[in-house]
């Protein structure tokens, strides 16, 4: 298949610098955003911009949806939208893609698994518990119901990176919960990298599991990040209560960029 172009719905932390990427590499990139005041900076960017909010009941464009490959990037808001509401929005999505895209990307989040004391990949079936992760589940069956494109689920781990520092969630905190819990990440970087390998390889369908595969501890990932980043020390308790560890089969044989936190924190940008 030759891909010429790629839609980006939902050009954020993350779909913004992807669609860059993509612009680098020579594609012709649509991206949505939410804010008109954003999209001279998507022109800017050589990115041809379109205003989509899935809030409003307005038309949804279709020559946004005139593309070979359209990545949909947009998570439940995890306050105020239900498994019922998400997916609804979501539906608004499918129906005009069906018509022309071939190939429908979901980016999906690992947190649609429960704390069941395991360690999980793509084979095991999630059992969420909290209502975002109900939320996605159904949101990823929907995908499903069409046989009009082909679906790739990609769930991210954990985002860290440019703007996104957890330290300041940690810093100078005591007493803290489940250090011993092992972390679930991906950096900024391995979001990118993992996408445009899917685009080179082409090994559409099924679910990804996008995460770094090392897993240290709370108590030791956060205590150093917080010194990384020229913050207060947190102390953890020394206990392990609920917990999972995401892992992934890698069918798309992608080498990630960040193999070891601890090196990543000498060089990142937070």
């Amino acid at each position: 298949m030759k891909i010429k172009t790629i839609s980006i719905l939902g050009c954020g932390w993350f779909g913004l610098p992807f669609a860059e990427a993509l612009v680098a590499k020579g594609f012709v990139m649509k991206g949505s955003t939410t804010s008109l005041d954003k999209l001279a900076q998507l022109k800017e960017l050589g990115i041809e911009p379109y205003q989509i909010d899935l809030n409003e009941k307005d038309h949804l464009v279709d020559d946004f949806f005139d593309t070979d490959v359209l990545f949909v990037n947009i998570p439940p808001r995890a306050k105020t939208e239900s498994a019922t509401s998400y997916p609804e929005k979501l539906k608004r999505i499918a129906d005009a893609a069906r018509e022309e895209v071939k190939q429908v990307v979901f980016i999906s989040s690992t947190g649609i698994f429960e704390d069941g004391n395991f360690v999980v990949d793509e084979n095991v079936n999630p059992n969420p518990d909290t209502d975002a992760g109900r939320a996605l589940l159904q949101a990823e069956q929907l995908w499903a119901t069409y046989p009009e494109f082909t679906t790739t689920i990609i769930r991210f781990a954990g985002l860290i990176g440019p703007g996104r520092n957890l330290a300041k969630f940690f810093a100078g905190r005591e007493e803290l919960p489940n250090g011993k819990a092992p972390i679930n990440l991906i950096a900024l970087e391995d979001c990118i990298g993992l996408c445009l390998h899917l685009l080179e390889v082409q090994h559409f369908g099924g679910i990804h599991h996008g995460v770094s595969p090392h897993h240290p501890s709370r108590a030791e990932f956060y205590t150093q990040l917080c010194t990384a980043s020229g913050m207060a020390k947190p102390s953890f308790k020394d206990d392990l209560l609920a917990w999972k560890q995401i892992s992934s089969n890698n069918n798309l044989g992608y080498n990630f960029k960040i193999e070891n936190w601890f090196d990543w924190m000498e060089i990142a940008k937070l």
